[in-house]
């Protein structure tokens, strides 16, 4: 039974290994992406609600409270983590892992080509504690009211509210398009 079970996972980690080397995803990177939209379309809504109330400082409140439950009810009962990490972080809790550092790295010299950020997407499949785990990111470009509190000209006021969050905040300075960080997620398979 075990023999069965190894080479199953085995098989499951070949096959999404030489989809993603031919470049056709994976079943499982279709759910990914699909959490990627939910997260992404359900933290819009919330920022853009808390704009409209109460303006960017309001904002900052829906991302520093908001943000990880959306993440969490996101990825429960799928078997994925859902998150959101940077390079320039403001929260020391989305810090990036090496594998996530490399993609991130990646996608700004991918971006610095021409691709358009909007597109850049990576997945693979790695070995994790002895687990086969298949590992997503998906580009966040910078753009609209996201300049508020994270451009290159950001209040005083707005400077203030973030660091009572996150007084180490690196965050900011981003221009239209920029690659802000990234949606990474990861699935035992």
């Amino acid at each position: 039974m075990l023999k069965r079970i190894l080479m199953t996972a085995w098989l499951c980690g070949a096959l999404i290994t030489a989809a993603a080397l031919a470049g056709e995803p994976a079943p499982d990177v279709a759910q990914a992406r699909a959490l990627v939209q939910e997260f992404g379309t359900g933290l819009k809504s919330k920022l853009k609600t808390a704009m409209k109330e109460g303006g960017p400082l309001a904002a900052i409140e829906v991302c520093h409270l908001e943000a990880p439950l959306v993440a969490a009810a996101v990825g429960a009962d799928t078997g994925w983590e859902v998150g959101r990490t940077s390079l320039k972080l403001r929260n020391p809790d989305n810090a990036p892992d090496a594998w996530e550092t490399a993609v991130l790295k990646a996608f700004a010299e991918r971006r610095a080509a021409g691709e358009d950020g909007k597109t850049l997407e990576f997945f693979e499949v790695v070995t994790q504690d002895g687990q086969s785990t298949l590992r997503y990111m998906k580009a966040i470009p910078l753009g609209g009211v996201c300049l508020k509190c994270h451009g290159r000209q950001v209040s005083a006021e707005v400077r203030q509210k973030i660091g009572e969050y996150y007084p180490e905040d690196a965050a900011t300075g981003y221009g239209p398009g920029e690659i802000r960080g990234a949606f990474t997620l990861r699935k035992k398979i």
